[in-house]
């Protein structure tokens, strides 16, 4: 499932692209598919990192790579192992909201990525997530679980403070949202309860089978309940120190 428009991208031979957060690899994997693109990845769970390299090594073997490099490591957001302006795009989806030094976070980032290249970052859209934190104390208290939610223009402002420009915004997955409400409704965790399974079989489907009529759906209640909301930015001649 991707959050990321890759189509917003220019993903061509000899881009270096840093998914900073990257979990167990989907929009790492979906920018190894294009030809010539060097990916890195980093999360701070090395379960995580270590699924996403095996990911890398699954899409060598069987050839749907484009031939570039990837590497995956183990790295704290806050503190990137990489000297200055090392990359042309960075991906940071469903991160912000984890850092308790998102300011940092936002700097590294900047500092990282190469003057006028592009940044992509997604956060849980407000009134969703509103919903699951009033439904559930565990869903946000949590070790490692969400520690503030953002209004549009606080995750702007945080941006636009480490040096970016926010070009275009998106948003994805406004049929999740009820999957989550759902799921706080039940225990967050408590993936048993028959309506959170049938309710995960139904995204199953639609992820795999990309049905018109909830491709449709989903455009429709972005606007509403939209999941999260993307962003799409340009770093300036300075960045944040």
């Amino acid at each position: 499932m991707l959050t990321v428009d890759f189509s917003r991208l220019d993903l061509k031979p000899g881009t270096r692209v840093l998914d900073a957060g990257c979990g167990a690899g989907r929009h790492l994997s979906e920018a190894f598919r294009f030809k010539g693109v060097d990916v890195v990845g980093i999360d701070m769970s090395r379960d995580d990192a270590l699924k996403a390299q095996n990911t890398i090594k699954i899409m060598r073997h069987t050839g749907e790579d484009g031939g570039g490099n990837g590497m995956i490591f183990v790295s704290d957001i806050t503190s990137l192992p990489f000297l200055d302006e090392t990359f042309d795009i960075v991906i940071c989806s469903e991160v912000l909201e984890h850092v308790p030094d998102h300011e940092k976070a936002a700097r590294e980032i900047s500092r990282v990525l190469r003057k006028g290249s592009s940044l992509v970052v997604s956060v849980p859209r407000y009134l969703p997530e509103r919903i699951c934190w009033a439904l559930s104390k565990d869903y946000h208290s949590e070790e490692g679980g969400h520690i503030r939610i953002y209004r549009k223009r606080q995750v702007i402002g945080l941006l636009e403070s480490a040096g970016f420009t926010c070009l275009e915004m998106g948003w994805a997955h406004s049929l999740h949202s009820p999957y989550w409400w759902l799921k706080c409704l039940v225990g967050h965790k408590n993936d048993a309860s028959p309506l959170v399974a049938l309710y995960h079989r139904f995204l199953v489907w639609d992820i795999m089978q990309k049905p018109l009529l909830t491709r449709f759906l989903d455009r429709i209640l972005n606007p509403l309940i939209a999941k999260s909301i993307v962003l799409y930015l340009k770093k300036g001649d300075q960045y944040g120190t």
